[in-house]
């Protein structure tokens, strides 16, 4: 269906009060045309009506126009710079962006990305975040191993205990 009608639609839906549908035709449009400015600008309209401030300002976020408070909630939910480069779900550099500002803003969490992964990244290849996994502590790594096991052993005495009832 072409861009036009779907847009068509997603006011049609908007008109009858249908805003999940609308949110949900605007979230496959920016995925199919993740660089186009005006339809995450419509997504962020539709995430206001949700009163959703995070992701209104996730999809305002290229824009020079965007509400500080939004893009504060979108910063503090997407805390790391590699969460923020998925998040915005770019594809190809930062010269297809439409304005100068979006491609700032782009370069810079590109670039804060790279120095987090310790390694260039591009827009086209958005780590997928293992340095963030392998950074968790190793007591969380020790409390995690320690709660498998009290699961096994409990389960093991059960099993047991049921073994010697069967017997008795």
């Amino acid at each position: 269906m072409p861009l036009s009608d779907t847009l068509a639609r997603v006011d049609s839906d908007l008109a009858a009060g249908r805003v999940p549908v609308a949110r949900q035709r605007l979230r496959g449009l920016v995925s199919s045309f993740p660089n186009d400015l005006m339809l995450r600008r419509r997504l962020a309209e539709v995430y206001r009506l949700y009163g959703e401030p995070a992701e209104a300002g996730r999809w305002m976020y290229l824009e020079e126009d965007r509400d500080p408070a939004e893009t504060s909630a979108f910063e503090a939910r997407y805390g790391t710079a590699v969460q923020r480069m998925r998040a915005l779900a770019w594809q190809g550099s930062e010269s297809l962006a439409q304005t100068a500002f979006a491609g700032e803003q782009l370069a810079s969490v590109r670039a804060a990305c790279s120095d987090a992964m310790g390694h260039s990244v591009d827009w086209d290849t958005v780590p997928s975040g293992e340095k963030e996994v392998s950074e968790r502590s190793s007591f969380a790594d020790f409390l995690a191993g320690a709660g498998c096991l009290v699961a096994i052993l409990a389960f093991l005495a059960i099993w047991v205990n049921g073994v010697v009832a069967l017997f008795d």
